[in-house]
This record gives C-alpha cells, sequence and structure tokens, in this order.
C-alpha cells in the first residue's frame, strides 16, 4: 500500500505542498502534490495547488492546463482566473490574460485583481 492508497496521507501531503507553496518552494510542492494529484486529479483544490507551484517554477503550461481545469469545474472561481491572467501574461499572450484579468476584477474587485488588469491595461497601450 502507497502513501496515496490513504485518505489521511494524501491529506497530510497536500497540506506539506500548501505550505512549501507558501514558501515559495515549487519543486518540493510539487513533489508532495504528485501522490495527491494521481489520487484526486479532478479535485478544483489539487488543481489550483498545482497551478500555483507550475506557475512558481515557471512551467507555465502546466500551470495554464491546471487553471483551466479548475474553471472548467467552477467558471465563477475568481483566483483561477486571476492566476490564469497571470499565468498567460507571462507568456505574452496579453489580449488573453487581460479578458481573464477583467473577469476576476470585476467578480471580485480586490485591489490586486484591479491594480494587475491596469498593470496590464498600461503594458497594452505602451505596445501600441
Amino acid at each position: 500500500m502507497t502513501a496515496a492508497d490513504r485518505p489521511g496521507d494524501t491529506v497530510e501531503q497536500f497540506r506539506l505542498a500548501e505550505s512549501l507553496v507558501s514558501e515559495r518552494r515549487p519543486l518540493e510542492a510539487l513533489r508532495q502534490l504528485r501522490p495527491v494529484l494521481d489520487v484526486e486529479p479532478d479535485a478544483p483544490s489539487v488543481q489550483l495547488l498545482a497551478g500555483r507551484a507550475y506557475l512558481l517554477s515557471a512551467q507555465l503550461a502546466h500551470a495554464e492546463q491546471a487553471f483551466l481545469r479548475v474553471l472548467e469545474h467552477d467558471p465563477s472561481d475568481h483566483y483561477a482566473r486571476f492566476v490564469l491572467g497571470r499565468t498567460l501574461q507571462r507568456q505574452s499572450r496579453y489580449e488573453e490574460a487581460r479578458a481573464q484579468l477583467a473577469m476576476a476584477a470585476a467578480m471580485h474587485p480586490t485591489p490586486r485583481y484591479q491594480e494587475a488588469l491596469n498593470e496590464l491595461r498600461m503594458r497594452l497601450a505602451v505596445d501600441r
């Protein structure tokens, strides 16, 4: 029996991965998260955490896929839209990023989201 076969262990691994992401140690977080992803590949919370770790480690295509999976389950997840927008922005896909950041800011008008959107709008204005 592996750790992934024991539900308590997957919860512990998830929590450890969360902690590692918070400490900005994404590669270690992904190692801890791998068995959890094997057991719960469609769980939005697991995909969101994996996406954050991928984003922190500049694995942008993987991050994008993880955030899109979250949004398949819940299109109204403003945070998933925000981090998807940031991921697209880092890939220089500015128009796609703007759309996601605008939706996140409209859904949940926080200063963080609005600042990211304004920053991107200024970038787009300069590039034109």
